[in-house]
Order: structure tokens, then C-alpha cells, then sequence
């Protein structure tokens, strides 16, 4: 089956940026951020502009390798955005969730860029820093993924 025109994937890639934003606005809360919430709130808006700027890249031609290259950013984003929850949030049952979508995401990358015949190499190959000084990496040490709340 052929299609009229090829797709955009500009628009497709602000169009899932836009959804993303979305969700985020909805999801956060109006009143006064709390130090902790603060810091949150500052990590989860720089995550979403990385995502946002990898997620803009430029067509190539091949549609498999334009969405591997639209949907790994997306992935990171949501690992960046869960390991954030995980050091700010006090929500048991999100924090299960949220190391669920580190797991996930995480295989799901390695899927899809082993699908377009690139190797495994993510930035973030765990979801915590086991080799390295605490805070070094940006990523909580691995014994606190298994607690909820977690002062930064």
C-alpha cells in the first residue's frame, strides 16, 4: 500500500512532545512547591526539553530508522522522569511503577535500536549508579531504588 505523502515527522515528533507536555501539566500540582518538589520540578523540566530536542530529528529517508531515532529520546525521557520520582516522591505504589518503566523503557530501547541493527549502548544502562560516586552520574545509588522517598 502506498501513501499519498510521506509522513511528517516534525509534526509527528511535536505532536508527541505536545501529548507529553500534556500529561506532565496534568499531572503536576498548583500549589507551592515544596524544596524537594522544587528540585523535581526543575529535573523533570530539563528532562523534557532534552526529549524534546531528540525527538526533533532530522528525516532520513527510512521510516524505521526515524522512529527508532523519534522514540529512543521519548523512552529516555520517561527513565529520566521515573528515576526523578524515585528521588523526590513518597508514593509506594508510583515508585513500583516507576522502576517498572525504568525496566521497561530501558528493554524497549535496546529492542528497537537492535531491531534498525545498532548495538545496545544507552546512555543510562542502569537505572541506578553502581560504579560510580554517589551523585557523579545524576543517578540515585542502586539500594535506593528499592525505598520510596529518598531525601536528595
Amino acid at each position: 500500500m502506498t501513501m499519498s505523502s510521506p509522513i511528517n515527522t516534525s509534526a509527528l515528533a511535536g505532536s508527541l512532545v505536545g501529548l507529553a507536555f500534556l500529561c506532565v501539566a496534568l499531572t503536576l500540582r498548583a500549589s507551592t512547591p515544596q524544596p524537594s518538589e522544587a528540585q523535581y520540578l526543575s529535573e523533570t523540566d530539563a528532562v523534557m526539553m532534552t526529549m524534546r530536542t531528540g525527538m526533533a530529528a532530522q528525516p532520513t529517508g527510512d521510516v524505521d530508522a526515524d522512529f527508532v531515532a523519534m522514540m529512543i529520546p521519548h523512552h529516555q525521557g520517561a527513565i529520566d522522569m521515573a528515576r526523578a520520582q524515585l528521588r523526590y516522591g513518597h508514593n509506594e505504589k508510583l515508585a513500583r511503577i516507576s522502576q517498572e518503566i525504568i525496566v521497561t523503557q530501558e528493554q524497549e530501547i535496546a529492542a528497537m535500536r537492535l531491531a534498525v541493527g545498532k548495538p545496545f549502548a544507552p546512555e543510562g544502562a542502569s537505572p541506578c549508579a553502581a560504579d560510580s560516586p554517589a551523585g557523579s552520574s545524576g543517578l540515585p545509588p542502586c539500594e535506593k531504588l528499592s525505598h520510596t522517598h529518598q531525601e536528595p
